[in-house]
């Protein structure tokens, strides 16, 4: 088990975040331009676990060097049946830096753009703190 997938099944946020490269690009199913760094990419993921309910990997997918990996996965979000992919690169350091997910169906990617537009103003405001613990280091 990839240890990506394993942080993601124990919901721990810590394993989660020590993965992901500085430099992280991550693009979301619901929004146009994606979100660049660390600490907007962890806030991100903290609010999906808080809207993704039943999440489960159901399948694991790696490049032979190891460098790329799609994670397929299912969840519920305010009733809504959803499948989705994470497709993740990782650097030289074997951290995570391109993280892309997308879902469906459109359905369930509209709830989950509700439900995430919900979560905006927490995820910015921990992305926003933690930039400056970073800053302050």
């Amino acid at each position: 088990m990839h240890p990506f997938r394993k942080a993601v099944e124990n919901r721990d946020e810590a394993a989660i975040e020590a993965l992901l490269a500085e430099n992280v690009v991550f693009t979301s199913p619901v929004a146009f331009n994606p979100y660049q760094g660390r600490a907007i990419t962890a806030a991100i993921l903290r609010g999906v676990m808080r809207v993704f309910e039943d999440f489960t990997y159901v399948r694991e997918i790696a490049n032979p060097d190891g460098r790329d990996h799609a994670l397929v996965f299912t969840a519920t979000v305010d009733g809504r049946q959803i499948q989705g992919c994470d497709f993740l690169h990782f650097d030289g350091e074997g951290k995570i830096d391109d993280f892309t997910v997308m879902v469906r169906p459109l359905s369930a990617a509209k709830a989950l753009a509700e439900a995430m537009g919900a979560q905006f103003d927490r995820i910015a405001a921990e992305a926003a703190e933690a930039a400056e613990a970073e800053v302050g280091a």
